[in-house]
């Protein structure tokens, strides 16, 4: 690719697909299935989370294919701004982060502000709306999502000090295939058992509100952010949560569902079967924006002109603005992620 000042113009030729290797995060509630389903071959142990798709500073992925090999996102983002699409040139880095996450624990009970909040109280940062995609859940398992009714600031207060907090949370059982939204301010802690895709606003602001009395490896309490949580979360008591209704949508060796879409980002789950059919599903992206598949199911083989890129499950792969067409074969289930 060339460019005039490292600046993009339509005149590029079509970008290629690439796959992105993640950082991961040992936080002590984590477990080993992202190592043992999904081959994820990194030193965290535990391994709770994996940073698929991201360019926050806090965890960077790294290019694993193709041209731009063994350099960090953000790097060849910057270099070659035209790959996130002409609707991502002013944004330094990507919007969105994409993560795996290991529940073997209870995750801390917790609320994210929102753009306003973050922007004013956290120098600038983006806020965290995000979105889960059950991807196994053992039996019993559930999560927090908002209170049972609307609350008073020094009500939550006085129960977070007390430990009385739990009965004020409303639970949700979940299972395999479940899809939540989670808006910021939306008090929530994922459950023991849960194992999820994650597509999020590009942060990593959140605020602890309860963790169980729990300590870290050093046998010290885990610091809250009490204050700052009752400030960013909404106290209104939260509807139940309702799996949405889902169309699939058939098409030659593929279906189509739409999972979730906000004003951040809008994903979609695909479901590839070519393996009775002599058509491959095909794609190619626009010039506006980038997109990610992540393979949650199966495995297969991307195929463009020159050139093709075999995947597994739990593998992440980057389609530029402008791509290839791209042809894909195989047997498995994608989250699809645009925004």
């Amino acid at each position: 690719m060339t460019s005039k000042n490292s600046s993009w113009t339509t005149e590029h030729e079509p970008a290629e697909p690439f796959l992105l290797s993640p950082v991961g995060k040992d936080y002590l509630w984590g477990g080993t299935r992202l190592k043992e389903q999904y081959s994820k071959e990194l030193v965290q142990n535990p391994l709770a989370e994996t940073w698929e798709c991201s360019t926050h500073p806090d965890g960077i992925s790294t290019v694993a294919s193709g041209k731009y090999q063994g350099q960090k996102l953000d790097q060849v983002l910057r270099a070659c701004p035209g790959l996130k699409g002409t609707r991502h040139l002013d944004r330094e880095g990507l919007p969105i982060l994409i993560k795996l996450i290991d529940a073997k624990q209870d995750l801390s009970v917790q609320v994210h502000p929102n753009d306003e909040y973050a922007n004013i109280h956290e120098n600038g940062s983006l806020g965290k709306t995000e979105m889960w995609y059950v991807l196994a859940a053992s039996q019993g398992a559930g999560l927090v999502y908002g209170f049972y009714h609307d609350m008073e600031k020094e009500t939550v207060r006085a129960s977070v000090a007390d430990g009385t907090i739990e009965k004020y949370l409303q639970k949700v059982p979940v299972k395999k295939d479940d899809m939540f939204f989670v808006p910021a301010g939306c008090v929530h802690a994922i459950g023991a058992g849960v194992l999820l895709a994650e597509v999020q606003e590009s942060s990593n602001l959140t605020y602890r509100l309860y963790d169980y009395g729990r300590v870290d490896k050093n046998g010290k309490p885990r610091p809250l952010h009490v204050e700052k949580a009752l400030e960013a979360a909404q106290m209104e008591g939260s509807s139940r949560p309702r799996q949405p209704m889902r169309v699939l949508k058939f098409r030659r060796g593929q279906a189509s569902e739409f999972l979730c879409r906000c004003k951040y980002f809008q994903v979609e789950r695909i479901l590839l079967n070519t393996q009775q059919c002599r058509e491959m599903a095909s794609f190619q992206t626009g010039s506006d924006s980038f997109q990610v598949f992540l393979c949650t199911e199966g495995c297969g083989v991307f195929y463009w002109t020159g050139g093709m890129l075999n995947f597994y499950q739990g593998d992440c792969i980057f389609i530029p603005a402008s791509s290839v067409e791209i042809r894909i074969h195989g047997k498995a289930q994608f989250l699809k992620v645009e925004c």
